[in-house]
């Protein structure tokens, strides 16, 4: 994982178990937070302000929007764009409003060419970076605060330690660049306007900043916000969740190397 040293908390682990481990406890919490990221994007992509006093709104709050998903595609709706999730993240919110996989690839690539693999890229591209290095930086922050707090509790208070400093770096690294990810959501699902009918309002935009331009002008600069909640709680569970499970699976392969040293 970024930012991470491992020789620096005396585990020693290769770089080979330090990736395994980053990679095993990305896959993990991505199956057990997809329920939350459907219905993030559900809100996302909504024209119609997320309130029960808007006859045209489809979903107006989290638990509202799960009991209606959970009516009307059952179960495995909150699964929907899983395998393509863990492996591209860029397809995933067009791939939702499709069966299949193979139905939402060969659909996209016949009615629009292969460039439509990579809309959303630009905003995608200017947050990565900005949120990779804050969700470091505030993790490493807030791990020192709480040692500071709270000192030499012993390694019994090490994986309260890191969900609480993880999910605490999601929710602050996600808020700051959140109408980013909203914008590209946007544009990802462009050209897909009937297969989201039933969702509600759909708008065509341009690029980038057609996007932003739109959304200030029909939904206010709160919509830049839409689906913030859902988000934050995925953020707060997700990172919590991959830090601990990634300090788990380190502690794991560190296990593992003991009995070799004392042959």
């Amino acid at each position: 994982m970024v930012g991470y040293d491992p020789k620096a908390d005396g585990r020693n682990n290769s770089k080979f178990q330090v990736a395994a481990a980053g990679s095993m406890s990305g896959l993990v919490t991505r199956a057990l937070i997809s329920p939350l990221d459907i219905i993030k994007i559900r809100f996302q992509l909504q024209i119609e302000r997320l309130s029960r006093n808007d006859p045209g709104a489809k979903y107006h709050g989290i638990l509202q929007a799960t009991k209606q998903i959970l009516q009307e595609e059952g179960p495995t709706a909150f699964w929907k764009g899983h395998i393509p999730a863990q492996i591209l993240s860029v397809g995933y919110g067009a791939v939702q409003v499709y069966k299949t996989l193979r139905d939402a690839v060969v659909t996209m690539f016949r009615t629009e060419g292969p460039m439509v693999f990579y809309k959303g890229l630009s905003p995608t591209m200017i947050s990565i970076f900005p949120y990779a290095g804050l969700q470091f930086s505030c993790y490493t922050s807030l791990k020192h605060s709480y040692e500071w707090l709270l000192p030499a509790e012993g390694k019994k208070s090490e994986n309260l330690k890191n969900l609480l400093c993880g999910s605490g770096a999601g929710v602050i690294s996600k808020t700051l660049t959140y109408p980013l990810d909203l914008f590209k959501k946007r544009l990802q699902v462009g050209g897909f306007e009937h297969a989201r009918a039933t969702f509600g309002q759909v708008r065509s935009y341009g690029g980038l900043l057609d996007c932003a331009k739109q959304m200030l002008q029909d939904e206010g600069a709160l919509g830049f916000f839409k689906g913030l909640s859902p988000s934050l709680l995925k953020a707060a569970v997700s990172t919590g969740l991959i830090f601990s499970w990634y300090e788990l699976f380190c502690n794991i392969f560190h296990c593992m190397k003991k009995p070799d040293r004392m042959r």
